[in-house]
């Protein structure tokens, strides 16, 4: 007998693409209230590729009424990314960790467009894409979210 493995569980990793904004959405609320050091976020603008390393509140998660809610580090990447600008965003700070609120489509010509990450505290990236191309993939085991508690909004 061989030991379970996390990909042997009823809930599995993520591992999804998204070629539309419909696509899009679902990784947005996949990815909401993720956050990220701001060292985790990397442009490698020969591959045309935008990624960030989050850890990812797990909404998907059905059994939270049985343990404490989870995070799990994720890689959120950009594939057919033409430049990317940064707004409300101090990069020459190390030390800031980021926090997504939701990702949209901009869309421009033949399919083109701009993918806008909006963060907490008005800060905002913006990828122009030739198309969109993003995945979302969990890299690792899902750990106890460091709050023990799930993340809301003030109104």
């Amino acid at each position: 007998m061989t030991d379970a493995k996390f990909e042997d569980g009823r809930e599995a990793p993520l591992n999804l693409g998204a070629l539309d904004s419909d696509d899009l959405q679902v990784i947005s609320s996949l990815t909401q209230d993720c956050v990220f050091p701001i060292t985790e976020m990397k442009f490698a603008r020969a591959q045309r590729r935008f990624a960030l390393l989050i850890n990812r509140f797990r909404w998907e998660d059905a059994g939270q009424g049985r343990h404490a809610p989870e995070r799990v580090q994720s890689v959120l990447a950009f594939d057919l990314v033409l430049n990317v600008a940064t707004n409300g965003i101090d990069r020459s700070d190390k030390e800031t960790v980021l926090s997504l609120l939701s990702i949209t489509f901009e869309p421009g010509e033949d399919g083109a467009g701009d993918i806008l990450l909006t963060l907490a505290g008005d800060g905002a990236i913006r990828l122009q894409v030739e198309a969109i191309e993003a995945t979302l993939k969990d890299v690792t085991r899902p750990y106890v979210a460091p709050s023990k508690s799930i993340p809301h909004h003030d109104d």
